[in-house]
């Protein structure tokens, strides 16, 4: 008798505890680590050589090397030798995603502000300048991938400025009130050379720099101290810029947009290419524009497309009136560049693709490297630098592609 309610009560309990784990479930929990404003200020200075965490853009200047780690600084490569590159230091910058060099000055977005470094002593980089709160950037790190609960319950939109996420697995009611899913939240000269994905454009006397949706020009005759002189509205989500023959092209989610920089201090709108909705940077070539579209919800805002990710190839042979060439499907494309006939897209996952471009409306698949992710690319006057996974990788060109020089794990 005494096993038969023993057995009774050890199957009530089983059943219990199921019915209760039906309102319950193990989910990646974001919690925002957060800094005041004048904290952010403050946080910023030049390390020793680091670990990286994750990397974004890159940027060439002279025999050195820039990488983002997105919104923690940037780390700083000599590249003398591409076949055994060395980390130099680390520019600790706050919610920073975007440098440019000019001069040996370097501009570099944190968060709203922009900062300059003086980088003539690359061994002793000095910060000289501060702008304050002269771009519209998010005040607050990137969403982490694989994520979809954030905790806000601690956190203030007045007051906090989100640098980084502390991620943990968590069992949590299915409905609770201090839990909200992302899409519910608020939330020219001497001068180097950035990739497609790059929000920084140095010409001339003037550094342009986008940020949600307008251009913010900055007079930077004297290079230590950069001026805000104008500003333009584009659109809302704008993401690159690319510039040639006086003029800028934006790539934005929803499409392309085209400026005149004839008067450099005041961008004019001239045109632009409209498309689905998708990340979308951009590249000129001579009478035509190569734009990679991603698709993927971290594109869309959640918004469902059935739509293939894809390289579009526009004619702008009449700028006014950009018309769509061409159309190749893509696995995972972000950015692109181009160096004479060859045509460079990183395609994710699906490692960077080389195109022999003569023939638009027939490109030919010349070499695929898929041995890491591939992010970016900088074709350089004697060199193609590629960004991914945190390595950088070095290749020289070659009639038929492009060869391996060396591989740069960042570490």
């Amino acid at each position: 008798m005494k096993l038969k309610y023993l057995l009774l009560c050890v199957v009530t309990c089983l059943f219990l505890s199921c019915s209760d784990d039906k309102d319950y479930e193990y989910v990646n929990v974001a919690t925002p680590i957060t800094i005041s404003t004048a904290e952010l200020r403050a946080s910023v200075e030049v390390l020793p050589a680091q670990n990286i965490v994750e990397s974004g853009k890159i940027y060439a200047y002279q025999q050195y090397i820039f990488v983002n780690d997105v919104d923690r600084g940037v780390h700083v490569i000599d590249n003398r030798n591409p076949l055994q590159p060395t980390i130099v230091n680390f520019l600790k910058i706050p919610l920073n995603k975007d440098v440019s060099v000019k001069g040996n000055y370097l501009y570099a977005d944190s968060g709203k502000d922009l900062v300059v470094f003086d980088i003539s002593q690359v061994n002793d980089i000095q910060m000289i300048g501060r702008v304050e709160d002269v771009i519209q950037n998010p005040q607050q790190a990137e969403y982490p991938e694989n994520v979809y609960l954030f905790n806000w319950e601690n956190y203030s939109y007045e007051e906090d400025i989100i640098i980084g996420w502390d991620i943990a697995v968590e069992r949590r009611e299915i409905m609770d009130d201090n839990i909200v899913t992302l899409e519910t939240s608020d939330g020219g000269g001497n001068t180097g050379s950035g990739g497609s994905l790059a929000r920084f454009k140095i010409v001339d006397d003037y550094l342009y720099v986008v940020d949600n949706v307008k251009i913010n020009v900055f007079d930077i005759q004297n290079l230590e101290t950069p001026v805000k002189v104008n500003e333009e509205y584009v659109t809302w989500q704008a993401e690159t810029i690319f510039y040639q023959d006086d003029k800028l092209f934006i790539g934005t989610r929803t499409g392309m947009y085209i400026y005149d920089i004839t008067q450099a201090s005041s961008p004019t709108y001239i045109s632009d290419f409209d498309h689905a909705k998708f990340c979308d940077p951009v590249v000129v070539d001579g009478n035509y524009a190569y734009v990679t579209l991603r698709a993927g919800a971290s594109c869309m805002d959640g918004e469902m497309q059935m739509l293939e990710s894809r390289l579009e190839i526009i004619d702008i042979s009449d700028i006014h009136n950009p018309q769509l060439a061409e159309t190749y499907i893509m696995e995972e494309p972000y950015g692109l560049g181009i160096k004479g006939d060859q045509l460079f897209i990183c395609d994710g996952a699906s490692g960077l693709k080389v195109y022999d471009k003569s023939d638009i409306s027939n490109l030919q698949l010349l070499q695929n490297f898929n041995t890491n992710d591939a992010y970016d690319v900088i074709p350089m006057q004697d060199k193609l630098l590629k960004i991914g996974d945190n390595t950088l990788t070095q290749y020289n060109y070659i009639n038929t592609g492009i060869e391996l020089i060396s591989e740069f794990t960042i570490q």
